[in-house]
């Protein structure tokens, strides 16, 4: 059934495109099947059409009831360009609904047509579809690429093509006569010479045509004016505009001003720019075609001038190079041709021929000078050995002189770098003034040295010529072999072998080959050889594998005469990587692993404890450990004393004992010691005394803090130990142990002693004012004993046992004290 309605729907479709006609641009079609469905060929669209709009341009047809509707979908419609075309649903009328242009949109356009259910949305046959061409008209005109442009045309451009080219392009359909074109010369001003326009085939380029010459001097500047017409219907044109400037060119040759020109120089003279010559061009200045470019064309067969070119004045500017003799030449003649740089042009049209170059004579006269004498060997040459002994008469030189006497002539030295030589004055006799040394290095290693001198004459002005004189040295042996590089570098890990290079500074046969061979060190031959041992180079063996490090190798080298040089060769021993270089030391590095990290981080805790134990520690009340203060030999003397003194506030201080008693009128000197101090009247007591002194005590020119304590408490004893140069005292009560180190000088005098304490009592005055010094009215006579000067400390390992029992006395003034003490609670 469905097969049945298709057939149906083709056949409609058919009769009213025949019905239609060619109504709306519109052109018959017929169906293709393709696919097994049926297809529309092209339906045309002309582009630009005049509307109205929508424009019908062709209806679908359908048997079917009137529940369905008509889609169409493709290029136009719903895909770039989108909007151009559209269909009715109900009637199946397909519009065209604005203008289109084929240039911007060039079809065909590929649509497809479906239809469907009205209410169900169903599709109820097969797709077709169906193309809409757009057809071309004649809308667009040939353009010119560049409408307008600007060239530079040589005047000496060859007849027929000239490089301007002329692009057209039409964007109409190709190949059709809307897009076909011809390119014509509408005007051209000036009218000479005439020009015209070639195609070039298979293309759409053309170029202008040139037939005759330009002249730049009658016209300098031309204006064309191209068109382009196509074979549309109707035709359509455009025009382009090209200005050409002509480029002035050589078409003129240079002209010489004047026919004739005389100069003059001296004799023998060297001259830049003794004469000028001008010329003219009717070219533009500063072109190659106006640049006058000067020759020779007789005359100059010698080489004695030159001519050039001035850049600025185009003139030609004429030196002597080379003097000219006047015995030989008084006057000469040269003739000189111009030309320019760039090469004449004449236009063949006009039936011209290239013209000769204009050419000028110039004279030139010779002045006649004083000619300076002349050598009639120059250079000469000497042959001399070496180190010869000085004195030796090198050479007589032998003079000419056309101009003046030769007896006249005296001779100088003008070039003399060693100051080897001298020179007679009168005869120009040569003759060594030192030994020559061929290996100088003012030499360069040639062999000769030269010596320039100089001939003066008599004449006005006197003139001066000169001759070269080259002395050959002669080698002799006198340079010993040596070695090229003192030191080399022998890859331990690669080779055992180095070549050594000897040198000699004299030549053959006084030098190399050479043949090397050890030093006498029978320690050297254990370790290394040579292989080969002759040659310009010996080789440097090791007989077994050596240790890494520098080693010096003696050798002897004699050369072919058997002269003998002994040298040393340092040989570094080493491990080479790639290239023959000694590898450096490679860094050291430390990697810390599991444990050393572990280690570390303790180490750092351990040490953030003890910290923080310190800090804890210091938190507390500080206690100043005690110090025993220094006290000097104690010597009961009575004295006749007036007046109260002080409650007892001092301290129990060490007491020191004589060994070696000494009588020095009736008392008793003794180099004195520590001792227990009270030890039996202290064990009376049981309570302690305790006083402390902070003092910043300055002796004999050391500053020290002393800190004094004495405790004793339950019969525990104080005891020292000392030693000859350090004391080390050593103080025990409850649970308190301190050490201390005190320094003292044996032999002490007591004065010293005395200031000391005066220094102490000073200091500590504010806690202690009754110990400030009194004066006393003295009375009485002064002490039979001597100075106490004269007194000393003793040896500390002296004998201190007497201070253990000092008698009744000393036991009634303990027991006041320290019954006073006791009563001020001061605990010791």
């Amino acid at each position: 059934m469905r097969t049945i309605n298709l057939l149906l729907l083709v056949a409609s479709i058919a009769l009213a495109e025949s019905w239609s006609g060619p109504k709306g641009g519109l052109k018959p079609e017929v169906l293709a099947r393709s696919k097994r469905r049926w297809v529309l060929s092209t339906i045309e669209v002309i582009e630009e059409h005049e509307g109205p709009y929508p424009l019908n341009i062709s209806q679908m047809f359908n048997t079917m009831s009137g529940n369905h509707e008509f889609h169409i979908s493709g290029n136009g419609v719903d895909l770039h360009p989108k909007g151009y075309i559209e269909i009715d649903k109900i009637t199946g009328v397909v519009f065209l609904k604005k203008r289109i242009d084929r240039e911007t949109h060039n079809g065909p356009f590929h649509i497809k047509f479906d239809i469907y259910d009205k209410h169900t949305k169903t599709k109820l046959d097969k797709e077709l579809s169906f193309d809409v061409e757009i057809k071309d008209i004649n809308d667009n005109k040939p353009l010119f690429v560049e409408p307008m442009k600007e060239i530079d045309v040589n005047e000496n451009a060859p007849e027929d093509v000239l490089q301007i080219p002329l692009m057209v392009e039409d964007k109409d359909l190709e190949n059709t006569p809307n897009s076909n074109f011809t390119v014509s010369l509408l005007k051209q001003t000036p009218e000479e010479p005439k020009l015209g326009v070639k195609h070039l085939g298979g293309t759409n380029h053309h170029q202008l045509t040139l037939h005759g010459c330009f002249d730049y001097d009658k016209v300098k500047r031309y204006e064309v004016i191209v068109q382009a017409v196509d074979r549309g219907v109707p035709p359509l044109s455009s025009t382009a505009v090209r200005i050409i400037n002509i480029v002035d060119t050589n078409t003129h040759p240079p002209k010489f001003k004047a026919r004739e020109y005389h100069g003059q120089v001296n004799e023998s003279e060297v001259i830049h720019d003794f004469l000028r010559v001008a010329v003219e061009d009717k070219d533009t200045p500063g072109t190659p075609g106006w640049r006058a470019k000067y020759f020779f064309i007789k005359g100059n067969d010698d080489d004695n001038y030159k001519i050039e070119t001035d850049p600025i004045t185009n003139e030609g500017i004429l030196s002597v190079i080379k003097g000219k003799d006047f015995e030989k030449t008084m006057i000469t003649t040269l003739v000189i041709g111009v030309e320019n740089e760039e090469a004449l042009w004449i236009c063949k049209s006009k039936g011209g021929k290239l013209p000769t170059p204009d050419s000028i004579n110039v004279t030139v006269k010779v002045i006649d000078v004083n000619d300076p004498p002349k050598f009639l060997k120059n250079p000469a040459d000497v042959y001399l050995r070496e180190e010869e002994p000085p004195g030796k008469v090198l050479y007589t030189p032998a003079v000419q002189d056309e101009d003046s006497d030769v007896k006249h002539i005296r001779f100088k030295l003008l070039q003399d770098p060693a100051d080897w030589v001298t020179i007679d004055e009168k005869t120009g006799k040569i003759t060594s003034k030192k030994a020559m040394d061929r290996e100088a290095p003012i030499l360069n290693g040639s062999s000769v040295y030269t010596v320039l001198i100089g001939a003066i004459d008599n004449g006005e002005p006197p003139a001066t010529g000169t001759g070269t004189v080259l002395i050959h040295l002669g080698d002799i042996n006198d340079n010993l072999p040596h070695l090229v590089n003192k030191g080399v570098i022998m890859c331990g890990n690669k080779v055992n072998k180095v070549m050594v290079a000897a040198h000699d500074a004299d030549i053959p046969p006084f030098s190399g080959p050479f043949s090397f061979s050890l030093g006498d060190d029978k320690t050297v031959a254990q370790l290394w050889k040579l292989d080969p041992a002759s040659g310009m180079e010996g080789g440097l063996v090791s007989r077994k594998t050596l240790p890494y490090g520098n080693y010096t190798v003696p050798l002897v080298i004699r050369d072919q005469q058997n002269v003998i040089g002994k040298d040393s060769l340092q040989v570094m021993v080493c491990d080479c990587g790639d290239k023959a270089v000694c590898r450096g030391k490679e860094p050291i590095s430390i990697n810390f692993g599991g444990p050393g990290i572990g280690l570390l981080f303790a180490g750092l805790l351990l040490f953030l404890l003890l910290l923080l134990i310190f800090m804890c520690q210091c938190g507390k009340k500080f206690t100043h450990m005690p110090i025993i203060q220094e006290e000097g030999s104690q010597t009961l003397i009575k004295y006749n004393q007036e007046g109260g003194g002080s409650e007892c506030k001092a301290e129990p201080t060490r007491l020191l004992t004589p060994t070696s008693p000494t009588v020095t009128d009736g008392i008793k000197q003794h180099p004195l010691q520590m001792a227990p101090v009270m030890t039996q009247d202290m064990d009376k007591y049981n309570s302690s005394m305790f006083t402390t002194i902070n003092t910043n005590m300055t002796s004999l020119g050391v500053r020290q803090q002393a800190r004094d304590t004495f405790r004793s408490q339950r019969g525990q004893s104080m005891y020292s130990t000392w030693n000859t140069n350090n004391q080390t005292d050593t103080y025990q009560g409850n649970s308190s142990r301190f050490k201390r180190s005190v320094s003292m000088l044996s032999h002490q005098h007591v004065a010293d002693h005395i200031d000391r304490r005066l220094y102490i009592i000073n200091r500590n005055n504010i806690a202690y004012p009754e110990y400030q010094p009194h004066q006393y009215g003295y009375e009485g006579q002064g002490s039979k004993c001597q100075s106490l000067d004269q007194l000393s400390f003793g040896d500390p390992a002296d004998e201190l046992k007497f201070l253990n029992d000092l008698g009744p006395k000393f036991k009634t003034l303990g027991g006041i004290c320290h019954q006073t003490i006791k009563e001020k609670n001061i605990q010791i």
